[in-house]
């Protein structure tokens, strides 16, 4: 007779009960990802004067002058923001569902924020959220925008879309943004008929801007739904907390290398161009360059654009998800004032940490590599450096 010893039996017990043919289990495996920090740019074998690059880009039925939009947050766009953006080249999306289209005058809302510390700047913004969303001051937003000779982009949120899609129309924007933390072409929800792109494209008859996504696979089904533009980047934004509140989001540069993958293959598949817009988290000149040589066709700003004179946030920035009622992700944050928005874009400048004179900064790392137009830095090496910031730096730490 033969003893078995519990352990023996347990395991006899499980092989027993275990089909032949079950999969063996698998340990999850991470892979690694890299944001602007953790990464470098290469020179090239070639260099150009810099004022011989070309920085123009095209998005959505529009060229710009200027590869960059500005953030749809109520603390970076009001329609004179707009056109100031849109005057010198590049285009500024109004949010459709924040302070602009809900109050008459918002600025009295916005020196409120201001005034306030950071817990009542939160509870004052969703109170003023529960004010309606007003279609005449919709029109009325967007005339003043185009009435300023610039295109008027304007954003919504996925469940707002249908119902504000009218009222856009009729308004005649130029750019149409539908925009969440995650977005995705599939969607499971209580909705008899939730959200469907490609229709809502082809009703409203306006070129699309949809984001946000990190990944190669929801961005080719993004694409594949007849999009315009696809805007890249889940909570790296100056004010977003989506990533400490719900722990989700990928590093930009990986984001961006992977939603550009997704645009080259759709672009072998279909012979059709989709840009890719990476959005948020960018401090730098040096983020704002690596951005393309990952493959961004165009970058959106928040914070720095908040931290200009002409802003209408008065020094703060808080993002889109900041007053939701039950559950909000983002937090107001103190930007400052401290430049005007032809220094952070053009210069000239004082300052050396990489803050002012964004397109200076580009045209000098487009010389630097050789790139002609935007698209030549798609094809620019870079590489993992995680010293790049303090090798050699020594005298600069012990400064800071």
């Amino acid at each position: 007779m033969t003893t078995l010893t519990r352990a023996e039996s347990i395991s006899s017990e499980r092989s027993e009960a275990a089909p032949p043919s079950a999969p063996l289990p698998m340990r999850k495996q991470l892979r690694e990802a890299h944001g602007f920090d953790d990464v470098a740019i290469v020179p090239g074998a070639l260099t150009i004067n810099p004022e011989l690059t070309d920085v123009r880009t095209a998005i959505a039925g529009q060229t710009l002058e200027i590869p960059i939009l500005a953030a749809a947050m109520d603390a970076v766009v009001d329609p004179q923001f707009a056109i100031d953006v849109g005057q010198r080249g590049g285009l500024a999306v109004l949010n459709l569902e924040g302070l602009q289209c809900r109050f008459d005058n918002p600025d009295e809302v916005l020196a409120e924020v201001a005034s306030s510390d950071t817990e009542g700047a939160t509870e004052i913004l969703q109170r003023a959220y529960t004010a309606p969303i007003r279609d005449e001051l919709i029109g009325r937003r967007i005339s003043e925008i185009k009435a300023g000779g610039v295109a008027a982009a304007v954003s919504v949120t996925p469940p707002n879309a249908k119902q504000l899609a009218r009222t856009v129309h009729e308004a005649e924007a130029d750019v149409f943004v539908v925009q969440s933390t995650v977005t995705t072409a599939r969607h499971l929800s209580r909705s008899e008929r939730g959200l469907v792109l490609h229709e809502l494209i082809g009703q409203i008859e306006i070129p699309t801007i949809v984001g946000n996504t990190v990944g190669f696979e929801a961005s080719l089904e993004l694409m594949e739904e007849g999009i315009a533009a696809l805007l890249v980047g889940v909570g790296p934004g100056a004010a977003c907390t989506s990533r400490e509140v719900l722990g989700i989001g990928v590093p930009q540069v990986s984001a961006t290398i992977e939603c550009a993958y997704a645009r080259d293959e759709y672009l072998r598949r279909s012979g059709r161009y989709v840009p890719i817009i990476t959005d948020g988290g960018i401090r730098t000149g040096g983020d704002f360059c690596k951005s393309f040589v990952a493959g961004a066709d165009a970058v959106m700003i928040g914070s720095p654009f908040a931290g200009t004179e002409e802003a209408p946030g008065r020094g703060f920035h808080w993002g889109m998800a900041t007053p939701h009622a039950e559950l909000p992700r983002g937090v107001r944050v103190h930007v400052g004032q401290h430049t005007t928005l032809d220094r952070l874009l053009f210069g000239p400048t004082s300052r050396t940490d990489g803050t002012e004179n964004l397109i200076g900064a580009l045209r000098t790392c487009m010389g630097s590599v050789g790139a002609e137009q935007i698209r030549d830095l798609h094809q620019t090496e870079m590489v993992v450096a995680p010293a790049i910031k303090t090798e050699g730096k020594r005298y600069q730490m012990l400064r800071d």
